[in-house]
């Protein structure tokens, strides 16, 4: 028998190999969160440098597990009550919550810096402590900073409480002493825990402190909302288990130059996702927005402005395209988007190029929504189509019309879901004539006083769609 002789330098290895999987800490990476059980100067996940760091495991107790009263129920067996919920004082912030802030929920709110997020808490925290207690954290500024803020915004208040600390330990002991209806973390990345040797802000850090948050306000039926920073790319800044982990995700949007704030859901498991509120920025603090077609669209009838019925969540409403279409004096001419994909101005101009016949290769296409409101919506593919023949034709869209409908690559417009709620819109905001799909439906004898074109294809929504066409 052929015996094999292993040198005694692999017999060592695989012993130090032993005792490191057995150890108890892992390295973590700080960037993309990236766990591995030794050291690596580059992260295979992100290929970020020097971002890994060690971290020690946490030993559970078997008496736990032992002593766990929790067993599986058929679901006949699960009887459901009824969800109670903390009204924010804001509709529009009602709104995207579904209701309002449920208790025992952990929510993760999100936004730039000097967006507005401070301001928005403590709005909300002063008109929920009028009926609710409420403890409001500031883990980045002080009390001075934070009765700045207070004073510029001329809120009142009854039970809102300001607390002002950054250990994880003590924030902790004192929501379990004063056990307020809503706590608010101002911010989850100051927060530190001492049991861990990373700083703040770190992945392993926000990690563990709202692992410990979520346990305290499902153990004590305690309403927790974190503020949260972004990155760069305007991710939420943290490991994705981070978004996992709360029950609703909001996202606070806007620019440092326009007055106007978008509330989004993200993620909402007591609501409807993809709902947003909007807010307009004073200078005593934030107000609601709650006619919000209002801001979007200007009435106007000139060339290359064009209005379609987006929907956003679950409300509809309007919102101006304006289009400039130039000659170009280049060989490549320039395409430029605000509010809407660039892809979707490219695959539409090739639309029109192929059913019109109009040579847009040779011209400057610029596209802007009002306000820079974001759209995503397909059916407003008719509104952005119009704007740009409006525009490159110079003629005015037909007065007092707004235009629903998905454009297809072949030129024909097509049907699009919610188109009862759109038309209602449209009515609302007073247009005369709304151009939508052809539908086997007869919906010209449902709406009286109103105008409803339908047109099958591009053509036919050039053919009618301008003034003295």
């Amino acid at each position: 028998m052929l015996r094999v002789q292993i040198p005694n330098i692999l017999v060592s290895l695989s012993l130090q190999n032993y005792k490191m999987s057995s150890k108890s800490s892992c390295y973590v990476c700080q960037n993309c969160g990236y766990i591995t059980s030794q050291f690596f100067g580059k992260c295979r996940n992100c290929k970020s440098w020097n971002s890994i760091i060690e971290e020690k495991k946490s030993s559970k107790s078997k008496h736990l597990i032992e002593n766990s009263t929790n067993k599986p129920r058929s679901l006949e067996e699960i009887k459901i009550q009824k969800i109670s919920r903390i009204k924010s004082g804001f509709k529009e912030f009602d709104r995207v919550l579904g209701g309002g802030f449920v208790y025992g929920s952990f929510a993760l709110l999100g936004g730039e810096p000097g967006i507005g997020k401070s301001t928005l808490v403590l709005q909300a925290a002063s008109k929920i402590s009028m009926s609710k207690k409420v403890l409001y954290i500031s883990a980045e500024e002080s009390l001075e900073q934070v009765k700045i803020r207070w004073d510029r915004l001329d809120e009142k208040s009854e039970n809102l409480k300001i607390f002002s600390e950054n250990n994880l330990a003590v924030i902790i002991q004192e929501i379990k002493n004063a056990r307020p209806s809503l706590a608010i973390i101002d911010s989850i990345q100051a927060i530190n825990n001492l049991e861990m040797e990373s700083s703040s802000g770190s992945v392993s850090q926000v990690r563990s402190c709202s692992n410990d948050l979520q346990h305290l306000a499902k153990e004590y039926g305690i309403t927790i909302l974190i503020i949260g920073h972004v990155t760069k790319e305007g991710s939420l800044a943290g490991p994705k288990t981070l978004e996992h982990l709360v029950d609703v995700v909001l996202n606070f949007e806007g620019d440092q130059i326009g007055s106007h704030r978008l509330l989004r859901s993200i993620k909402n498991r007591f609501g409807a996702t993809l709902e947003i509120g909007i807010f307009d920025m004073q200078e005593n603090g934030l107000q609601e927005v709650l006619n919000t077609s209002a801001n979007f669209t200007n009435n106007e009838n000139v060339a290359g402005l064009a209005t379609t019925i987006t929907r956003e969540g679950t409300r509809c409403f309007a919102v101006d395209i304006q289009a400039l279409v130039n000659k170009s004096f280049y060989n490549n001419p320039r395409r430029t988007t605000t509010g809407i994909q660039l892809n979707r101005l490219h695959q539409i101009l090739a639309v029109i190029e192929k059913s019109l016949g109009f040579k847009l290769a040779q011209y400057d296409c610029y596209i802007a929504t009002a306000g820079g409101f974001d759209i995503n919506d397909p059916s407003s593919d008719l509104g952005i189509a119009i704007s740009l023949i409006s525009s490159h034709k110079n003629i005015k869209p037909l007065q007092d019309c707004s235009f629903i409908g998905e454009i297809g690559l072949n030129g024909q417009v097509r049907k699009t879901n919610y188109m009862e709620q759109r038309i209602e819109e449209s009515i609302r905001l007073g247009f005369k004539n709304i151009m939508v799909p052809k539908t086997d439906n007869d919906s010209k004898k449902k709406y009286q006083n109103i105008k409803i074109l339908e047109v099958q294809n591009i053509r036919e929504a050039f053919n009618r769609g301008l003034e003295n066409n």
